[in-house]
């Protein structure tokens, strides 16, 4: 999988209710940070280690875009984006705490080994469809976070201009694009479901 993908970026904060729930102010303009390609693990159906030993993990469950083509001004996101998956980006949230009180980047915090687990793609349909159905996160089959990317603070194509603009953005690039309200601890043994409409689309037991 790490062969197939040049960079991960990621949004922090893309969801109002998710900001408040963590007591962040609102960005105004997207928050964007990097996870090593190494962080990437597939969520088919397996174990999960994670560092037992940092505090608590949160999850943050979230839909992630495949980029196509090389970008350019002007390009629409259902022309540069060709497929879709869900994933989770792994928190260690009392390492990002500390970090975050003295000023120091966000990696040791969510850059990890195994830090983005992500399904299997999907071909992308477009932003208004996608925009149709909600994605969910169950945690031993109960719904712990369900959201809807027309909630998004910036959507689909502010993301993708965005990071062009500042980073680069090209093929073979993803997209993790932010986590609504719901974030919460794993525990040793936990059960994690992610689910786009009615469909399980990846799963992974996790062990801390």
């Amino acid at each position: 999988m790490t062969q197939e993908i040049r960079n991960i970026y990621c949004v922090g904060r893309n969801y109002q209710a998710h900001a408040a729930e963590l007591g962040n102010d609102v960005p105004d303009q997207p928050m964007i940070f990097t996870k090593p390609t190494h962080a990437l693990v597939a969520m088919d159906g397996g174990e999960l280690t994670l560092p037992g030993d940092q505090g608590e993990i949160h999850y943050e469950a979230e839909l992630v875009l495949h980029i196509a083509k090389p970008y350019r001004e002007g390009i629409q996101v259902d022309e540069l984006v060709d497929k879709y998956a869900l994933g989770i980006d792994f928190t260690l949230r009392d390492v990002q705490s500390v970090i975050k009180k003295k000023g120091q980047p966000w990696l040791p915090a969510k850059g990890f080994l195994r830090s983005a687990p992500i399904t299997s793609f999907r071909p992308f349909p477009g932003a208004a469809k996608l925009a149709e159905n909600n994605f969910k996160l169950l945690q031993n089959g109960q719904e712990v976070q369900n959201g809807r990317i027309s909630n998004m603070i910036f959507d689909l194509q502010t993301i993708v201009d965005y990071i062009a603009k500042h980073y680069g953005l090209g093929a073979g690039d993803i997209i993790y694009t932010g986590t609504p309200e719901g974030v919460g601890p794993v525990a040793n043994g936990d059960l994690l479901e992610l689910v786009w409409g009615e469909e399980v689309f990846g799963s992974v037991t996790v062990h801390v």
